[in-house]
């Protein structure tokens, strides 16, 4: 199992910090520096200036969002980065959610599997170089009647073929990320319930094509905090869980609020959403169980987290994306080292 580092958000200020803790975790070997996007910083910048001041890291978009580009014109930036970076960009993309996509980008957020779907199949034709003609529901290439052509695309990536991610949560989209991407982006990732709730959608798009999961990049982001009270680690988490589950979304689009169902923390859930969406925050973060916390984090001490890493190792997961936290660069880099530490306690390296 390799190690991953979620860098989240750029533009709050800690730019200079989050630059640093990529160049750690460059330096002690991580695998690859996700950077995502919502409507602040936008990723391809941030990685582009990520892996202009790494040697050997890979960096990846978690997500590129699909509404706020063309698919001809995400095509153009993998490319463009893959290149830069001397192969070492993986693009990772995600429909995002309704509020974003037409509150921001005023794309309406209809049919998302048959748009994912479509998207992939335009950048994926267009990365090959091939002359770009689709007829689609939702993109047609060259538009009829008029003066535009079949063209290529100029640039030459590094790789044949660049790894694309889809960001799933939801049977459906699990499904169609196993068949149509190189991995899947996931979050609230649970060791023990990654079977019903992950592994078995994204294994049946995988028959689908006649493949198994063997190659395929089970990539969790995961929160990590090290220390010895169990309690206090896991109420650090409590604002972050209680965002999503409850307001990340409205109450009837929260696929986050969905998970915690299909996990069987229903009813806190419920609970939870209530609370953050009257604007009692505080009482949303009280509400989220302990144990949906435990399951979904690393949290305790070294010889803790690497028992829980070989959950995850053991539950599928090739790919584990940390969220060390923290908020100064030191205490994240002391999360970044703990990584690794527990790692190699675990057997994993």
């Amino acid at each position: 199992m390799r190690l991953g580092i979620n860098l989240g958000y750029w533009g709050a200020g800690m730019d200079a910090d989050n630059l640093a803790v990529a160049q750690e975790a460059d330096r002690l070997g991580y695998a690859v520096c996700w950077a995502a996007e919502a409507y602040g910083s936008d990723a391809p910048t941030v990685l582009s200036w990520v892996a202009a001041q790494t040697e050997r890291i890979d960096v990846g978009s978690a997500i590129l969002q699909i509404p706020a580009r063309t698919p001809a014109m995400t095509a153009m930036t993998a490319a463009t980065l893959d290149s830069l970076s001397g192969g070492r960009f993986r693009l990772g993309l995600g429909v995002s959610g309704p509020q974003v996509s037409e509150g921001w980008y005023g794309v309406r957020f209809d049919k998302p599997l048959a748009r994912t779907r479509e998207y992939v199949e335009i950048v994926r034709k267009a990365m090959s170089r091939e002359r770009l003609t689709h007829q689609g529901a939702h993109w047609t290439l060259p538009l009829p009647e008029g003066p535009g052509k079949p063209i290529k695309l100029t640039v030459h990536p590094i790789r044949e073929r660049v790894p694309l991610y889809i960001a799933a949560i939801g049977p459906k989209n699990l499904e169609q990320t196993g068949e149509i991407a190189d991995g899947a982006l996931l979050i609230f990732f649970s060791p023990e319930h990654a079977e019903e709730t992950t592994l078995a959608p994204l294994r049946a798009g995988r028959e689908r094509i006649g493949q198994t999961l063997d190659g395929f990049d089970v990539v969790p982001t995961v929160p990590l905090a090290i220390g010895d009270d169990l309690t206090a680690l896991a109420d650090h988490f409590r604002p972050y869980t209680a965002l999503y589950v409850g307001g990340m979304g409205s109450r009837t689009q929260n696929f986050y609020h969905r998970l915690a169902h299909r996990m069987g923390f229903g009813e806190a859930a419920d609970t939870i959403q209530e609370r953050y969406l009257a604007g009692d925050r505080d009482g949303a973060a009280a509400a989220v169980p302990h144990e949906l916390i435990d399951a979904t984090t690393l949290i305790g001490p070294v010889e803790r987290v690497a028992d829980r890493m070989r959950a995850f190792a053991d539950a599928g997961v090739s790919t584990l994306s940390l969220a060390p936290a923290g908020f100064t660069r030191e205490e994240r880099f002391a999360g970044l080292r703990a990584g690794v530490a527990a790692l190699e306690r675990a057997g994993l390296a």
